[in-house]
């Protein structure tokens, strides 16, 4: 686990702490936010996912349901949002959620990068040559969208090419996602 996430699962798992029982989760595309969101239904916390793209209206009664125990005492709301800032025009639920717990997740450092690089070459059944994270994430964009695609390009002209994900691979994937200056990109 990077820095990216770790205060956030670190908050999801101690949710007795949220002000107003409540925590508003945003980040970028593709970091996790949903996968997260399940997590934290497993445990029992009511999560509205996509909640940005809701009728205002609609959160603001969720949130004031959990106010007065919802279907059961101890409920504690997550609300997702894609939106970074997440932009409220509802004066009561602005102020509200201004006072819930806020938790972001940032982009991923350096060992982050690396675990997602092998995490979805293993879940594309992509073998990549050893040192194959030591090579691509000083030279790849720090962001959970481009490292996904990162690796489905690897993996795309591995197959175009019937050859291994190696060096050369890897070089050319670079080459198609930030052009031919393959000069770090952090």
């Amino acid at each position: 686990m990077g820095n990216a996430n770790l205060q956030v699962v670190e908050a999801l798992q101690n949710p007795v702490s949220w002000p107003f029982n409540t925590a508003v989760l945003t980040g970028p595309p593709r970091s996790g936010k949903s996968l997260l969101g399940n997590w934290a239904a497993g445990q029992g916390i009511e999560v509205i996912d996509r909640a940005d793209t809701l009728d205002e209206a609609e959160v603001f009664h969720r949130w004031n349901a959990v106010q007065e125990g919802g279907s059961r005492a101890g409920t504690k709301l997550l609300l997702i949002a894609d939106s970074t800032p997440w932009e409220i025009s509802l004066p009561d639920l602005k102020s509200r959620l201004g006072g819930s717990l806020q938790l972001a997740i940032g982009d991923p450092d350096d060992a982050m990068a690396a675990q997602l690089i092998e995490a979805h070459a293993e879940a594309r059944g992509l073998t990549l040559a050893e040192g194959a994270a030591d090579y691509l994430v000083p030279r790849t964009r720090r962001s959970f969208a481009d490292i996904e695609a990162l690796v489905r390009t690897i993996d795309r002209i591995s197959l175009e090419r019937a050859a291994p994900a190696t060096m050369s691979v890897w070089r050319a994937a670079l080459e198609a996602l930030h052009g031919p200056d393959q000069q770090k990109l952090l």
